[in-house]
């Protein structure tokens, strides 16, 4: 049993306790959720869940159904790492003295394609927007500046595939 890295995509109304029960699925089968992310879809009144597990082939199958049984559950997908676009925001706050006695604090950010959002008399905080490994380079490199605070988002992700939620929910409603 193979362990690789999915993304799921879970498609739902906005109902209080959803989320603890999506969680619990998980909680049930032992699998680690390495990111989870809420937000609104395109289409109105349905909200996405953007979920990164490691785990095999044959469990997020079988999660994705059991994720489908949820009576909120509108429908859920399951993507590899080549089958999604994604990224995530890292916010990293340092000294503001780092920045005026070093310019090397400037070259990395630049290095990094970071951008500084605000400067303030004793700390400013910078964006990096990437992939994991991406954030996490830009804050070994910052770590000798004096990192004050560090946090990183959840994975937002857009599928390849170019079959749509709508297109979806149009067969689902053709088909009751």
């Amino acid at each position: 049993m193979e362990k690789e890295q999915f993304t799921l995509t879970i498609f739902s109304e906005n109902n209080i306790g959803l989320l603890n029960r999506i969680t619990d699925v998980f909680s049930r089968r032992k699998i680690n959720i390495d990111s989870l992310t809420t937000s609104a879809s395109e289409t109105e009144g349905i909200f996405r869940f953007t979920i990164v597990v490691e785990t095999s082939l044959s469990n997020v199958e079988r999660i994705v159904k059991q994720l489908e049984k949820q009576v909120e559950v509108l429908k859920a997908f399951f993507y590899k790492e080549d089958q999604i676009i994604h990224q995530e925001v890292a916010l990293y706050k340092i000294s503001t003295q780092s920045l005026m006695h070093s310019k090397k604090v400037e070259q990395i950010i630049r290095a990094n394609h970071a951008r500084i959002l605000t400067i303030e008399p004793e700390f400013m905080v910078i964006e990096k927007t990437g992939h994991q490994s991406e954030t996490q380079a830009l804050f070994e490199q910052l770590k000798p500046y004096e990192i004050l605070s560090f946090v990183r988002s959840g994975r937002i992700a857009i599928a390849k595939p170019m079959k749509r939620l709508s297109a979806y929910l149009a067969e689902v409603g053709q088909a009751l």
